[in-house]
């Protein structure tokens, strides 16, 4: 994956089947100046021929003709291939899949679809590839058929490139939060909390644990009973008392029998707890911000612009380019709306649409009701803040809502808000932490926990009863009001839902 002259005192030698040799340097470029791989290389546009100039990557495709054989390479910088004029003595084992090194002059080409191209003169093959048995083939093959091939889907030239962006994606949200003085942590993996209470966790147990049988019983390795985190919220909140903003972004796990590009087994969410704040519109403005200066620090990018041309290796499966493009647009729009849940059940009320569920106060909206109000309200671009849900679909840490404190009521609201965005619908979300012990505990009970309400559980000499009483020490001592927001993937893409490299399926 380098495009490296030779030093001056000695060209690069290989002997044995692949030999090759690289002459001495005789252009005036530098190791310096020269691009270390192809997405540099296809940059690089100089009026005249460069000699002596190395490039690694991978065979995407061969096009052979009698006298020279038109290879287009790629090692995962680019989504667009450069081209190889390779002569066809030289060309023995250049097959769809290999590795190969070549060495020649980058010239500017006198055919169509590229600037330049590399006229070849020594080839070596590091890594040979069957072409009749290497399943990822130039032509279209189907999301489904690339999810049996996990371990090879990201040599797709499109997954590769979405990667690319994944990764500038996450820069660009760590240099966000520096600049706003968070503090990154890492949150465990294993975990006796379930935060969202929903029962849809894996379990972790032993191999001994699962040969056990009561002839022969196995002890556990775990005191008590022990999942893969569905979330770091709990523990964000534990830290933002001792370090203040605190955020992660951490592998989530969700054990849903759902095999749909909505419901994954396994992502990384994004989750921040803001401290000392008591107001929702806070958090909102945070994740808005952020979301923002992303859409912002990444518009002049080349992976975001290779993502919304309108040519190149895209599948038909994806949402149009300008129709994607509109959307990345949207992120940077000035005011995101913001409806409240009890507004958005008027509005699907009044609409004249068939809702294949009806839409009804206390209800969880459902994909077809947010792709609505996304398209309704944010004008099918702009996303959409939907505030204070029913306390009785969210989860039991979530802060009452100020005018509906009564447990019993049936229009009780928590200080809550879901991000919805056109097609993908909800992608993040939020709400104030009920920092109030006695509404805690009282929040608990109504969602069938029985947590212990003695003082001080943590200095008990008996391990506690339930799971989360760690949770209730954080309110006894010191609790200030706060909140917090997570987002689960990247939204400004359309139909982008491949955004890791391998997928785990009930």
């Amino acid at each position: 994956m380098s495009a490296l002259l030779p030093r001056v005192r000695g060209a690069l030698h290989r002997t044995g089947p692949s030999r090759f040799i690289v002459p001495s340097i005789s252009s005036r470029a530098s190791l310096s100046t020269l691009p270390s791989n192809v997405s540099g290389l296809l940059d690089f546009k100089p009026s005249e021929a460069v000699e002596n100039v190395k490039i690694d990557g991978y065979v995407r495709s061969v096009r052979a003709q009698k006298r020279h054989h038109f290879v287009a390479l790629g090692d995962g910088s680019s989504l667009e291939s450069l081209q190889a004029v390779v002569p066809a003595d030289q060309a023995e084992g250049l097959t769809i899949g290999a590795a190969v090194r070549l060495g020649g002059s980058w010239v500017p080409s006198q055919g169509r679809g590229q600037s330049h191209e590399l006229q070849v003169s020594q080839a070596a093959v590091l890594g040979p590839s069957d072409a009749k048995t290497f399943p990822i083939q130039k032509k279209y093959q189907t999301p489904e058929f690339l999810r049996t091939l996990p371990h090879l889907r990201p040599r797709i030239p499109f997954n590769s490139t979405v990667l690319r962006f994944r990764s500038e994606v996450i820069a660009s949200l760590t240099s966000f939060f520096n600049s706003h003085q968070f503090i990154q942590t890492h949150t465990p993996i294993l975990t006796a909390s379930d935060c969202e209470g929903a029962g849809e966790v894996f379990h972790i147990v032993t191999e001994n644990e699962q040969r056990a049988s009561p002839t022969n019983p196995a002890k556990p390795f775990f005191r008590r009973d022990v999942y893969a985190t569905v979330s770091s919220q709990l523990h964000l909140e534990a830290l933002s008392q001792a370090l203040g903003n605190v955020w992660t972004l951490s592998p989530t796990f969700r054990a849903e029998q759902s095999d749909t590009p909505r419901h994954l087994s396994e992502f990384y969410m994004l989750e921040a707890e803001l401290s000392f704040t008591d107001s929702p519109s806070a958090v909102m403005d945070l994740l808005e911000n952020m979301l923002k200066h992303v859409a912002s620090d990444l518009s002049d990018s080349k992976v975001v612009s290779e993502l919304l041309s309108p040519v190149g290796d895209r599948s038909p499966d994806l949402a149009p380019t300008e129709q994607v493009a509109q959307r990345w647009r949207g992120l940077t729009q000035d005011m995101w709306p913001r409806i409240t849940y009890t507004e958005a059940i008027e509005l699907l009320e009044a609409a004249d649409v068939p809702f294949s569920h009806k839409p009804s106060w206390g209800k969880d909206l459902h994909t077809e009701h947010e792709k609505y109000i996304a398209t309704k309200v944010g004008k099918g671009y702009s996303p959409v803040f939907v505030t204070d849900y029913p306390r009785d679909i969210k989860p039991f840490y979530m802060k009452a809502g100020e005018k509906d404190r009564d447990v019993s009521s049936p229009r009780d609201t928590v200080e809550c808000f879901d991000l919805l965005v056109p097609e993908f619908c909800e992608i993040a979300g939020g709400s104030m932490r009920e920092h109030r012990l006695e509404y805690l505990i009282e929040s608990m009970r109504s969602r069938g926990f029985n947590p212990t309400p003695s003082e001080g559980a943590s200095n008990s000499l008996q391990q506690p009863d339930n799971r989360l009483d760690w949770y209730l020490d954080l309110r006894r001592w010191g609790c200030p009001p706060h909140g917090g927001q997570y987002m689960t993937q990247p939204p400004s893409l359309g139909g982008m839902v491949d955004v890791i490299a391998e997928r785990l399926t009930p």
